[in-house]
């Protein structure tokens, strides 16, 4: 054996060139393949990792056009919150996806969330995925509502005279001509290219004929105008709602009998009702009429009943046959309507137990929302109220001045609205001196119940969810 290996070297060593050669021959087949191998194994490494990544792109885009479907198909019929299917249908609901030659390519799945009492906004969740590769599958979710009208801090029906005393904090539109000498800090829009400014509007308002926005306030890059105007009368179907969700599981107060009805809202989370007896009446000038009359909306004494106590309604719907005064701590959510001619007066404070969206009040009346003259020096409106056919006003007392009213939610008025009373030259001198009305973000899409909101679908955040 030995004798052998000896030989194969003595051999090895008289050929060393073509041993040598065939060393290199062997080794370089060896590395060759070793090298196209790796470059073979790396192609098909990233051709299939292309053909992944193309199938779940095309896998996103399905589920994309699944969100895209139900936009459309709730834009034809807003409260269907089940694909067509009926309300006793859970979902998902799964729909064929085709390319432009009609050929089936994957599918999308849509699991659909309706809105919770009160809120307008829609989840939909859609996973789309490809029909040859199942794990391609992407999820995205949209959130679907309709704007409020309480998505504005003003919102009038009529022409509007903002004074220089006034802050505005959130969007406002009026129908009619702005006079706008305040200070915003959102949209101001108006419904009119030009309009005949009244005298009730102060000096150089002598059916003048003027932009649908002027004045001196700020800042005027806001200032937008002719825009399209709000129809009012979407409000007396709302209340006609809110009645009928108040006899059904609600609060329903008939006619009082006497002078109407007082609500005092507590922070434990319940409304106390009791009829008022008597009122005291002074006399006073009204946004309508420029004649002293005699208006009785101050409160002078109640019935001898105790006040009756109730849980806020879990819909939220109050509705009153009668005249309502409100004041109180508001601790949940809900909405007081009343029937035609009446009006809600603002009887003292109305605060949240908190300002975090889990508190809030609406209040639509028939006619107006007033502010009795023995209001507080400084009072503070936590809620979005509405005047369907009269005005948001206080009436006008002579020499009666107060100091300063604060409004947090939105202001919603047919007629025309005022706090103050103020001359020509615009000095107050009746009512609140200082006006500070701040919109409440918590009501853009999850309004009090029962209130008027907008008749599109607006899409309110869009994203892909990772499992």
């Amino acid at each position: 054996m030995i004798s052998r290996l000896i030989k194969f070297v003595r051999n090895f060593k008289k050929d060393r060139q073509g041993n040598l050669l065939l060393f290199a021959l062997v080794f370089g087949t060896i590395s060759f393949t070793i090298v196209i191998t790796g470059i073979s194994g790396y192609a098909i490494y990233e051709n299939k990792a292309s053909i992944y990544k193309h199938n779940r792109e095309q896998a996103f885009q399905i589920a994309e056009a699944g969100i895209n479907y139900y936009r459309w198909h709730l834009a034809h019929n807003k409260t269907d919150y089940y694909d067509g299917q009926g309300a006793t249908s859970t979902g998902p609901y799964v729909h064929d996806y085709y390319d432009k030659d009609g050929n089936l390519i994957g599918y999308y799945s849509l699991n659909i969330v309706a809105p919770l009492s009160g809120s307008t906004v829609v989840t939909v969740s859609s996973t789309g995925w490809i029909k040859d590769q199942v794990n391609s599958k992407r999820t995205i979710q949209a959130r679907l509502g309709f704007v409020s009208l309480t998505d504005y801090a003003f919102l009038s029906n009529t022409d509007v005279w903002i004074g220089d005393n006034e802050i505005i904090h959130g969007k406002f539109h009026a129908n009619g001509g702005i006079r706008f000498d305040g200070t915003g800090d959102a949209p101001i829009t108006s419904a009119k290219e030009t309009y005949y400014c009244q005298a009730v509007h102060g000096s150089g308002c002598n059916n003048t004929l003027k932009p649908g926005i002027w004045g001196d306030g700020e800042p005027q890059t806001y200032w937008d105008f002719p825009v399209p105007a709000f129809d009012f009368d979407v409000v007396t179907s709302k209340l006609a709602d809110i009645k009928d969700g108040a006899e059904e599981s609600g609060i329903y107060l008939t006619s009082s009998g006497l002078q109407g009805w007082r609500l005092r809202f507590d922070a434990n989370g319940k409304v106390y009702a009791r009829k008022v007896y008597s009122t005291t009446c002074y006399n006073g000038k009204s946004v309508e009429d420029k004649h002293f009359n005699s208006y009785c909306v101050d409160i002078d004494s109640y019935d001898e009943n105790p006040e009756t106590e109730y849980n806020i309604p879990a819909n939220g719907y109050i509705y009153v046959e009668d005249t309502v005064w409100v004041d109180g701590t508001v601790k949940g959510r809900a909405t007081i309507g009343t029937s035609v001619g009446k009006s809600i007066i603002i009887n003292g404070n109305i605060l949240y137990d908190s300002k975090d969206g889990t508190n809030v009040l609406g209040l639509i009346a028939k006619q107006d929302i007033l502010i009795p003259k023995e209001s507080p020096n400084e009072l503070e409106i936590n809620a979005a109220v509405l005047a369907q056919n009269g005005s948001a006003q206080r009436y006008y007392y002579s020499g009666d001045m107060k100091d300063e009213i604060t409004t947090y939610g939105s202001v919603i008025t047919n007629g025309i609205w005022t706090w103050s009373w103020v001359t020509g030259g615009g000095s107050v001198v009746s009512g609140y001196r200082y006006t500070n009305s701040t919109y409440d973000a918590n009501l853009t899409y999850n309004p009090p119940p029962g209130f008027p909101v907008g008749n599109e679908y607006n899409l309110l955040s869009w994203e892909e969810v990772e499992y």
